[in-house]
């Protein structure tokens, strides 16, 4: 029901949501997340957790980090009440999407400010808005991907990031800028600093350049789109039969608009888009893993905080 995820009237909304989605979705969903649990639980929350303890231990005395998630628990509210307990002076906010949407950082900027807000002290808040093209975030991925690029020869590598309806991009373009094609999407400028198909398309030029790949040895699609109406393209089932068609066996997947292993990268990517390619005509499918809790991406995280300490 977050009117920044579906942006569309609250009563259309409500309907959406609960007459079509949630009755029909959920239970799919739940045979889903079932192959997606572990014996920890929930990747996504245990590697959050060990990501947390990790930034805390290396920041040192000094600093208190929490873990709060947009939607369940623990809440946004329950970890500012955790550092409005230790009476701490200022609080960064760092929202673990590294492209800007409003759908995301957007709505985890909203949800700080309402939960805050009825607070007699306000300490000082810091939002780490954006950060596509972290030279430490990008030094992880491109690590993890060469683990996988050391054992096989890949005849293509592949980003993959969540998609987006078009209209949100619209709406939210400066000036009528954003027309949703590569050469808009080229570099990033004035114009077009928050547009997330922008900064994702950023996010990959940044890991071609780092793992020193040609423009005709990747690509970048987008995944999870719902509904009838247009999502950022290129699609993801669209270009997963086309490398097929062209005769590509085998391609390594990086998910760099996911931080943590979930439904979306574990399952979708890693073993739906599988099938497809493999159905088509593929042999060779290689997830790259997340970047979870590693010490690179720890050592990013601090990096960020401490340019928001000034």
């Amino acid at each position: 029901m977050d009117k920044r995820v579906i942006d569309i009237p609250f009563l259309s909304r409500w309907m959406l949501v609960n007459l079509i989605i949630a009755p029909f979705r959920a239970p799919k969903s739940a045979k889903i997340y079932q192959l997606l649990w572990e014996e920890r639980g929930s990747p996504l929350m245990f590697h959050g957790l060990e990501l947390k303890d990790k930034l805390e231990i290396k920041l040192g005395a000094g600093f208190v980090v929490s873990l709060g998630m947009r939607y369940q628990n623990p809440s946004i509210a329950s970890a500012i009440d955790k550092l409005l307990v230790k009476n701490v002076g200022k609080i960064i906010v760092l929202p673990l999407f590294p492209q800007y949407a409003s759908a995301t950082t957007g709505s985890v900027i909203e949800q700080v400010m309402d939960d805050i807000k009825d607070n007699l002290v306000l300490p000082e808040i810091d939002f780490v808005n954006q950060y596509p093209d972290d030279e430490l975030m990008i030094k992880t991925f491109a690590e993890l991907g060469r683990k996988h690029m050391d054992k096989m020869d890949y005849d293509h590598i592949v980003f993959s990031y969540h998609g987006l309806p078009e209209r949100q991009i619209r709406k939210s373009a400066v000036d009528g800028y954003c027309q949703l094609n590569d050469s808009c999407c080229s570099a990033i400028c004035a114009k077009n600093q928050f547009c997330y198909r922008a900064q994702c398309f950023q996010s990959s030029r940044a890991l071609t350049k780092e793992l020193g790949l040609s423009e005709d040895q990747y690509s970048i699609f987008f995944q999870s789109r719902l509904g009838k109406n247009p999502w950022i393209k290129p699609y993801a089932e669209d270009e997963i039969k086309r490398f097929a068609r062209e005769g590509k066996k085998r391609i390594l997947i990086f998910c760099p608009s996911f931080t943590a292993d979930c439904l979306e990268t574990t399952i979708e990517v890693g073993q739906e888009f599988k099938e497809l390619f493999i159905d088509n005509g593929g042999e060779e499918w290689q997830l790259v893993e997340s970047l979870n809790s590693s010490d690179l991406w720890v050592e990013s995280l601090i990096g960020m905080v401490k340019n928001h300490l000034s």
